[in-house]
């Protein structure tokens, strides 16, 4: 939580061996972010992932990681970035993406290339970027429920579980709920035992969950 809304940071895989994961992970978002070393520039796995989130019509926030480096060369990696935008064919909108600086090992983001200033602000300047440039989710909360699965996990005390995004609608403990697959006849109805929402790297237990929830 922050400043009073939940943001959502799913991590995704890099390389293009993990590509149905990513698409999974990249249909449950509404914007990107892009984590770029200011020594080393955009990777391979850059290119495949953006590329991903482009065709998906994701926009593209920028922070450019380890600015604390002696050898880091952040004005020439922001020069890579956007070189690489126009390579994948980015349009106006996603060429205009907002960057911030700064360094995740010490925690702490800047608008511009200060480390001084910078250490002083935290991480307030990235979430700032994400509250002004990622467009607010409007799913129905009253529509029938749809939750998109992304990913299925096993659990030692409670089974199964699947991790997804509620598209539409609210979903409930021990509401009756069918699994579609493409392609297959929908299974009989199953009761949900348990929901977790994430706060930070941990799951909270819950009685329901809305649209726009992961």
């Amino acid at each position: 939580p922050y400043d009073g809304r939940l943001l959502n940071l799913v991590d995704t895989p890099g390389h293009a061996d993990f590509g149905g994961q990513v698409e999974r992970v990249l249909s449950m978002a509404d914007a990107v972010l892009l984590l770029v070393d200011a020594y080393e520039g955009p990777m391979p796995q850059t290119r495949f992932v953006l590329r991903k989130a482009f065709q998906h019509g994701l926009k593209a926030l920028v922070m450019i990681n380890k600015v604390d480096r002696p050898d880091q060369r952040a004005a020439q990696v922001l020069d890579e970035i956007f070189d690489l935008f126009v390579d994948l064919g980015a349009h106006d909108e996603q060429l205009d993406f907002p960057v911030v600086y700064g360094s995740g090992r010490d925690g702490w983001a800047a608008r511009e290339l200060d480390l001084e200033h910078g250490q002083s602000q935290g991480l307030v300047p990235l979430f700032e970027m994400i509250l002004e440039c990622v467009p607010t989710p409007r799913r129905d909360k009253t529509a029938p429920l749809q939750l998109q699965v992304a990913t299925v996990d096993h659990d030692d005390f409670i089974g199964r579980t699947a991790t997804g995004r509620v598209q539409r609608g609210t979903i409930r403990v021990g509401q009756r709920v069918v699994v579609c697959h493409p392609g297959r006849a929908p299974s009989p109805p199953v009761a949900i035992k348990q929901l977790f929402r994430f706060e930070g790297l941990r799951r909270t237990q819950v009685d329901e969950v809305r649209a726009d929830d992961i």
